[in-house]
């Protein structure tokens, strides 16, 4: 191994160990965020966990199938009933107060006219009316309407069932229409590679993607080590005495990828010990070797994007502010668009295509085809290829603008 290079590793550890501020931001920064949306976005990786908003409901029909309906109701998980107002008024002054966010009324005749199509007999059915809080987002108003017709199809299936019961003289059950329980006829299943069948949880999301967000934070401290050698002059100094740019691109590849590595070993340290301190599930790596050597691999793969995209930064830049800024920026935008802040399946159709450009996108895709899918190496090669294909070439362009400038100043 080339003595240049070893001694540039060297130099670049001794001014990478002296920015200690820095060095704890990339620890520390990536640790909160994974606490922090972990547990804030633990529920919507969750099926059947309660979402925090409540509803009453006002029956003004008091009858069997109106129950029913309730009944039905409060067995979804999903929203909180909080009690049977008694008149439309109070429920009224009870959203208005800010006390529940939604309100179902069932109209008078609901049960007489359940299995009456409106205007089939002359007579217009009154529709259900649903009280919204303004303030409650669209997607939960919408969630919460699909299920009342959910629990309403339920309702109007048991009815029909059992006035055909009656007409055909097949036995029936007295109040089977209002009470009958059907078993839960689903049941979820993730598909992988093995038969380890678990679903995805909010700690197998934040952990892998909030890592891959500190990596390429790396933009900051490498682009400031960078821009101070060149207004000290070090790198003109490096140059006379033959030390080729490439070479010097490679000093500092080394030591900011072993940072990258170690900041790889304390998040899944986090994800397994600390999250579940917080009410959270832990994170749960593969057990065999060939898959924990793939999750290095996608790691690996990663941290070369992230140091190569800040080099290439840092020879944009002429100054630390410059730097930070388009770095800044830069790592915000990829993590936008690319499933870090805002799971990818959250997303808008449009959206999810745009997240494949970016690089963030592919090592998150990366971890999820090791973590949950359980995938083989080959599974990986399109993720690990968009990477390492970023990382030269970025460190190609990195190499061209230093020619240039070199060539601008002879």
């Amino acid at each position: 191994m080339s003595p240049r290079l070893l001694a540039l590793w060297l130099k670049e550890s001794i001014a990478l160990l002296r920015d200690r501020h820095g060095l704890l931001a990339l620890f520390i920064m990536p640790t909160i965020f994974i606490l922090v949306m972990t547990m804030a976005l633990r529920d919507a990786f969750t099926p059947g966990v309660s979402i925090d908003v409540s509803y009453s409901v006002v029956d003004l029909d008091h009858s069997p199938l109106s129950q029913a309906l309730i009944k039905r109701l409060k067995k979804g998980a999903s929203f909180r009933l909080r009690d049977e107002a008694a008149d439309l008024d109070s429920a009224r002054r009870s959203l208005l107060d800010g006390e529940q966010n939604l309100v179902l009324v069932l109209p008078k005749e609901f049960g007489a006219r359940l299995l009456t199509p409106g205007g089939t007999d002359g007579k217009p059915a009154e529709p259900l009316t649903l009280l919204v809080d303004p303030a409650l987002t669209p997607a939960l108003q919408l969630a919460f309407r699909n299920q009342v017709m959910a629990a309403l199809g339920a309702v109007r299936a048991d009815e029909l069932t059992s006035k055909a019961g009656k007409l055909f003289g097949l036995p029936v059950a007295p109040g089977a229409s209002a009470e009958r329980e059907w078993p839960d006829e689903i049941r979820s299943e993730a598909v992988r590679n093995d038969r380890n069948a678990r679903l995805p949880s909010s700690v197998q999301q934040n952990v892998p993607a909030w890592l891959i967000f500190a990596m390429f934070f790396v933009v900051i401290p490498v682009s400031s080590i960078f821009i101070i050698e060149r207004q000290q002059g070090t790198l003109q100094r490096l140059r006379a005495i033959g030390v080729p740019f490439r070479l010097i691109l490679a000093g500092k590849l080394l030591p900011f990828f072993i940072v990258n590595q170690l900041q790889a070993v304390l998040m899944v340290l986090v994800g397994i010990f600390l999250v579940p301190l917080f009410g959270s599930e832990a994170l749960a790596l593969p057990e065999r070797l060939p898959l924990l050597l793939e999750w290095w691999a996608v790691s690996a793969a990663v941290s070369l994007a992230a140091v190569a995209w800040a080099l290439l930064v840092a020879s944009l830049a002429r100054t630390s502010e410059q730097a930070t800024v388009v770095g800044g920026v830069g790592n915000i935008l990829m993590g936008a668009i690319g499933g870090i802040m805002v799971p990818k399946f959250i997303m808008p159709a449009a959206m999810q295509k745009l997240a494949a450009l970016s690089p963030m996108a592919w090592g998150l895709e990366g971890f999820h085809i090791v973590m949950l899918r359980h995938g083989s190496f080959v599974d990986l090669m399109p993720s690990l290829g968009r990477l390492l294909a970023f990382a030269i070439l970025s460190l190609a362009l990195a190499v061209w603008l230093n020619h240039r400038s070199l060539a601008a100043q002879s």
